[in-house]
């Protein structure tokens, strides 16, 4: 097939000046079988395991990266669940494991772990238990393990007594990192209809249905579309969905072309393409952009969630005409602290909670990378959490939260993580206890659209 070299200089032009990268090559990798009483003995096969399998992910992608002239900006593993491939474990605690896929992470050069994991939505077992109490510490002495708990699912419902301990959790985790301005949180993620082959963190994990082992991508692309936008002139919203479907489509055939070549040479399976749009704090990758370049003075005010709406709806049509292989989450992320029009929405007025929790019943994710007062109740933060559960399990989507007490700040000063995680400004909670609804517990029934048998 012969390619057009005005191709070649068009994604020249979008790696150089628009911040296109893949985000994340993920390689998904079966723990299920290294299961054992004797806790040091499960350590071990899982740390052989995993170095067997990811021994070459690193090198390979950094070869991909210079043959393509694509940049990989992250090198990442997912692996089952903690809670279930260690629940025959015979110890009071899983921060070893913690410790375990910490040090294969860092021998093999990989940016981050992921699958520090609990499936609760219905109930937990003594494992879930052991793995949720577990988090604090794991994420306080660990650089680059990330951890979820999902805790609703439309056919389930929400289990509210897991949202009323993971509020407990996400502030014990930001003491436990208080020295790092609550870092801990956020490696840290509450789901509702968590996806199986998700190839971002920190919520990544290598589900029951998947293969043995998989390589999953998650592409970026804001800039793109936000530059291909601001070249229209005096677009309607019929023509900005169209560019957005066409730049959407080129950034997806571009991660096909990485992960299938990525797979091939590992010798494993090619699982899926995330087509989310991940933003970064570099000036204008990011979603907001977008949002304003579609006509709006500053994102967060009257017609955003229509806006994002648009968006997600374009970028998922576009990117599921140029691939078979559409998995994850898929859509837009609209992290506050990873997005600089984000921040600026937020340091302006513009974007509250309020308007965040709106705009998450229309795009990929949730509450996401939101810094919040130190001193803000654990039960508040469960409500918040039930809140976002509840837009999942109704709509049948997948959504989150990845809260960040920040511990001794108020609302209008920041935290600051740096890389991708980037800088939050602390926003705002309402003041009126949620305290006696989080302590009743039990569980919120599944939705009627569950029922689809």
């Amino acid at each position: 097939m012969l390619i057009n070299p005005n191709e070649i200089l068009e994604t020249i032009r979008m790696v150089k000046m628009e911040n296109l990268d893949i985000r994340t090559v993920t390689m998904g990798i079966n723990l299920r079988g290294c299961a054992h009483p004797d806790l040091d003995h499960f350590n071990e096969k899982i740390y052989e395991k995993i170095m067997g399998c990811a021994q070459d992910l690193v090198r390979t992608t950094e070869e991909i990266e210079a043959l393509y002239g694509i940049p990989i900006i992250n090198k990442r593993i997912a692996v089952t669940p903690i809670a279930l491939a260690a629940e025959s474990c015979e110890a009071k605690d899983y921060v070893a494991v913690a410790k375990t896929l910490d040090k294969a992470a860092k021998e093999l050069g990989v940016d981050f772990i992921g699958g520090f994991s609990a499936l609760v939505h219905k109930g937990m077992t003594p494992g879930d238990l052991k793995l949720i109490n577990s988090i604090p510490e794991a994420l306080a002495c660990t650089e680059k393990v990330c951890s979820s708990v999902n805790v609703a699912t439309t056919k389930a419902g929400i289990n509210m007594d897991a949202v009323a301990l993971m509020g407990k959790i996400i502030k014990k985790t930001a003491e436990k990192t208080a020295d790092r301005d609550g870092l801990g949180c956020a490696k840290l993620v509450v789901f509702a209809n968590a996806p199986e082959d998700n190839p971002f963190m920190a919520g990544a994990f290598h589900g029951i249905g998947e293969p043995d082992s998989v390589i999953n991508v998650g592409v970026s692309g804001p800039g793109v579309v936000n530059a291909a936008l601001r070249e229209l002139r005096d677009p309607d919203l019929t023509d900005i969905s169209e560019t957005i479907k066409k730049t959407a489509f080129k950034i997806t055939r571009m991660g096909e072309m990485v992960g299938r070549e990525a797979a091939r040479r590992l010798g494993v399976e090619f699982g899926i393409l995330d087509l989310s749009l991940a933003p970064t704090p570099a000036i204008g990758d990011s979603v907001a952009r977008i949002l304003e370049a579609m006509g709006l003075e500053r994102c967060g005010t009257h017609g955003t969630t229509a806006a994002l709406a648009l968006l997600n709806d374009a970028v998922k049509k576009g990117g599921s005409m140029a691939s078979s292989s559409v998995g994850g989450l898929s859509g837009a992320f609209i992290p506050v602290s990873e997005d600089e029009g984000m921040i600026k929405a937020v340091n302006a007025g513009s974007l509250s909670l309020e308007k965040l929790e709106a705009m998450t019943c229309v795009c990929s994710v949730g509450l996401d990378m939101i810094a919040v007062p130190g001193d803000t109740p654990a039960s508040t933060i469960s409500a918040i959490i039930a809140d976002e559960m509840a837009i999942g399990m109704i709509n049948k989507k997948t959504t989150a939260v990845r809260l960040i007490p920040a511990p001794g700040k108020k609302v209008g000063e920041a935290v600051e993580f740096g890389g991708l995680l980037g800088k939050a400004p602390v926003m705002q909670v309402k003041g009126f206890s949620s305290e006696e609804f989080i302590k009743r517990g039990g569980r919120i029934p599944a939705p009627i659209q569950a029922l689809t048998n």
